[in-house]
């Protein structure tokens, strides 16, 4: 059993000049004296029926006023003391300090979930999953060679940060500030032109860390994530995709360029590891999550590391698969719901999933235009043909427009995953 060490209640700081506290301990001290007087009264009262002095009203009336001033100003001083200490931590939340501490219980019991993707999908749904539970492991495709990433993976020799860092301020509670710091990116006028704060910040603690790993776990500290992220592998993995005229395009940012249809895709090396703390998070996950995101170059690319998929197929977890709303072109052109869901299994096992989560919610026609300018069309959710395939369907609006981009509701996606999970476990425990 771990020693609880009373040292610091008492260390001769607390009554250092303007510590804003030596009044209140002084009236705690006060008022426990004044309610052992008063117990101790109390006692000898009893003991000594025979003497009239101790037996009178008056005396009685005295030891019981002094055990209702000492219980008063006991609760008083407590009362100054942890408001004074909580003003100190929390000087904009103090009114609100109960309902965080509830908040943070709440989240402490949450289920522990396990989201497998990449790109700004991911992270979107990790900003919904952080309001119900601080267990979210996010487990990282590493496959990313385009833009600041590309750039940085090939002039350090390192993994990809980009999407590791959207994932870290997704889950970050840290203050509104430090996220924007973190996904600053430097104007075409600078040296930096392209590149975000984050990812710079990701390659400099890795060179003083001299580990991806550790890199990221010391950013996670800075940021205070309410979870994990974890690359997937550790490997410099290169993405190959095999189309369907037997052609091949090598490179993530290539691919969707390329203008053909997949066939399907690989890593190279083929043989890639898994990161042992992404086994160990699916071995423990009470749900896992694919999506959404690009299919072939963010959610493959994970099941493509034979370690995840066997680790994902036999846990005991409830497995979703939430569909993307728009097509992406150059990947899943004219795709409808069950032709991702087809693809996701082709490239993993029949089991990787039990539940299919599809949007049903309609796309404004200003929008839905714009998206088709750029050979982007809506998701039919295929409701009776996944159905028909053995999996269960979770079918809602899940529809969010912001800046002209169709994106997923978070809280509703989070909600109604956590609500499956809620049932279930009542099931099981009826």
């Amino acid at each position: 059993m771990k020693k609880i060490s009373f040292k610091p209640l008492f260390n001769i700081k607390w009554l250092y000049p303007g510590m804003r506290i030596k009044r209140w301990i002084i009236l705690l001290i006060l008022g426990i004296l004044l309610i052992a007087s008063g117990l101790a009264g109390g006692v000898l009262t009893i003991r000594s029926a025979n003497v009239v002095s101790l037996n009178s009203d008056f005396v009685r009336a005295a030891y019981t006023l002094d055990l209702i001033i000492g219980a008063w100003l006991v609760m008083q001083a407590l009362k100054k003391i942890f408001r004074s200490i909580v003003s100190l931590f929390l000087p904009e939340k103090e009114e609100k300090f109960i309902d965080i501490v509830y908040q943070k219980r709440q989240l402490a019991r949450g289920p522990k979930i396990v989201a497998v993707g990449g790109g700004t999908g991911l992270s979107t749904l990790l900003h919904g999953l952080k309001e119900y539970t601080d267990h979210n492991s996010a487990i990282v495709t590493v496959a990313d060679d385009g833009g600041s990433s590309g750039r940085l993976r090939q002039q350090f020799d390192i993994l990809p940060p980009g999407d590791i860092r959207n994932c870290l301020v997704a889950l970050a509670d840290a203050e509104p500030l430090m996220h924007k710091l973190f996904q600053f990116r430097f104007g075409k006028d600078s040296e930096f032109s392209g590149h975000s704060f984050g990812n710079l910040f990701i390659t400099v603690m890795t060179q003083l860390t001299g580990d991806f790993e550790q890199a990221i776990k010391e950013s996670s500290k800075v940021l205070a994530i309410r979870g994990q992220v974890i690359p997937s592998t550790l490997n410099k993995v290169t993405l190959i995709a095999k189309h369907t005229d037997g052609t091949q395009t090598e490179g993530e940012t290539k691919i969707p360029h390329a203008g053909k249809p997949i066939d399907r895709v690989y890593l190279s090396p083929q043989e890639s590891a898994a990161t042992p703390e992404a086994v160990k998070a699916i071995h423990d996950a009470d749900i896992i999550i694919f999506g959404p995101g690009s299919l072939y170059t963010s959610i493959v690319p994970n099941l493509l590391i034979k370690e995840i998929t066997e680790a994902i197929v036999n846990s005991k977890a409830l497995k979703f698969y939430i569909c993307n709303i728009m097509s992406q072109r150059g990947e899943t052109d004219s795709f409808n719901a069950f032709d991702h869901l087809r693809v996701l299994i082709a490239h993993s096992h029949p089991r990787i999933v039990d539940y299919c989560v599809v949007n049903t919610g309609r796309i404004p026609q200003e929008i839905l235009g714009k998206y088709e300018t750029e050979d982007c069309s809506f998701v039919e959710p295929c409701v009776d043909k996944i159905r028909d395939l053995g999996y269960k369907i979770i079918a809602d609006n899940f529809v969010s427009v912001s800046n002209n981009l169709v994106r997923h509701n978070d809280l509703k996606l989070a909600q109604e995953i956590i609500k499956v999970f809620s049932s279930k476990r009542h099931a099981r425990s009826r």
